[in-house]
C-alpha cells in the first residue's frame, strides 16, 4: 500500500470515529462494570480493529472497519475474517447497538453526528507514538472489553520478545524512505522502532520534522548505512515507488518491513522490531 493511500484512510479516520455528548475517558471509566462484559463492541478505526480483535473473544465484537481485512493494511487480517465489517456509517452503529465503542476521538466529525446524543460506553484511543503508549493502550482495551489479564499477558509476552535488540543496530544510521520521497522522522512509531533496535534516524540527526521530503540528491549526500522500506515498494510499481529504487541510491542496503506492522501501534510493534533488528545484524 502506498503513502497515498495511507494518506486517504489518515483522513478518513474522523470518519470513522463517535463523537460522544459527554467525554469519554481514555481508560473506559465509563464503562458499567455492574453490567458485567460488554456484548456487543464496535471498533471504528483500524487502529482499534486490531487490539480488539486481539483481546476480545470474538462472539463479543459487533463490528470493525472495513479495513480490518485488509492485509495491505491490518495486522489481523486473517483473524478479522468473518467477523461482522461495517462500512463506516452512522446507521450501521446505529442498528448494531453497541455497548461499548472502541475509537480515537474527533470532536469535529459532523459525518456521523447523528450518534452525538447516543451516550454509548465508548473508549478513545490515541495514536501511539512509542512502544510504551502501546502498552497503555493494550491496558485500556482489556480493562475495557472485560478481559484484563489478556492484556497483562500480552504485555508481559511483548516484553519478553524484545530483550536484547538493543544491540542490533549498533548505532548505525537508517532512513524510512516512502513513496515520492516522504521522509518518517523523530515523535512517530517508527522512530521509536529504529530507537528499540539500536538504530539512529536520519531525519532526527538531520533535524526534519516527523513528516518531511527528502530528494535523491539529500539521500546521496546523507548516505545512511540502511533505507528502510515498506514491503509493498521492494518492486517499482508506479512513479512514487520509482524514486525509492533509483540507481543513485543502489549502494545503501534495503531493509523491508510491512507497513501493516507500523501503521497501528499494537502486537506487531514486536514482529516489526524483530524483522528489523534481524535484518540489519545480517548485513
Amino acid at each position: 500500500m502506498g503513502l497515498g493511500k495511507i494518506h486517504r484512510y489518515l483522513r478518513l479516520v474522523p470518519c470513522l470515529v463517535l463523537l460522544g455528548a459527554a467525554p469519554t475517558a481514555p481508560s473506559g471509566e465509563r464503562i458499567d462494570r455492574a453490567k458485567g462484559s460488554p456484548h456487543r463492541i464496535v471498533s471504528l478505526n483500524l487502529c482499534a480493529d486490531q487490539l480488539l480483535v486481539a483481546l476480545a473473544d470474538r462472539d463479543q465484537i459487533a463490528g470493525l472497519t472495513r479495513y480490518a481485512s485488509d492485509p495491505a493494511m491490518s495486522n489481523v487480517a486473517a483473524a478479522a475474517r468473518g467477523l461482522p465489517v461495517f462500512g463506516g456509517s452512522a446507521e450501521e452503529v446505529l442498528a448494531a447497538d453497541p455497548d461499548l465503542v472502541i475509537g480515537m476521538s474527533a470532536r469535529r466529525n459532523p459525518a456521523i453526528a447523528v450518534l452525538r446524543n447516543q451516550h454509548y460506553a465508548s473508549l478513545d484511543l490515541k495514536s501511539a507514538k512509542n512502544y510504551d503508549e502501546i502498552l497503555a493502550a493494550i491496558r485500556d482495551v482489556a480493562r475495557a472489553v472485560g478481559h484484563p489479564e489478556r492484556g497483562e499477558a500480552m504485555v508481559a509476552h511483548m516484553n519478553a520478545q524484545l530483550a536484547g535488540l538493543r544491540s542490533a543496530g549498533r548505532g548505525r544510521v537508517a532512513a524510512y524512505y516512502q513513496r515520492r520521497g516522504y521522509l518518517t522522522g523523530t515523535g512517530t512509531l517508527v522512530d521509536d522502532l529504529m530507537t528499540r533496535v539500536g538504530l539512529v534516524n536520519l531525519a532526527g540527526k538531520l533535524g526534519k520534522p516527523s513528516l518531511s521530503q527528502m530528494s535523491l540528491e539529500e539521500m546521496t549526500v546523507a548516505h545512511p548505512d540502511y533505507i528502510v522500506i515498506d514491503s509493498a515498494t521492494q518492486r517499482v510499481s508506479d512513479q512514487g515507488t520509482e524514486m525509492i529504487h533509483h540507481p543513485i541510491l543502489r549502494d545503501i542496503p534495503r531493509v523491508a518491513i510491512p507497513q501493516a506492522w507500523t501503521v497501528c501501534g499494537g502486537p506487531a510493534y514486536v514482529k516489526a522490531a524483530k524483522a528489523l533488528a534481524a535484518q540489519v545484524s545480517a548485513r
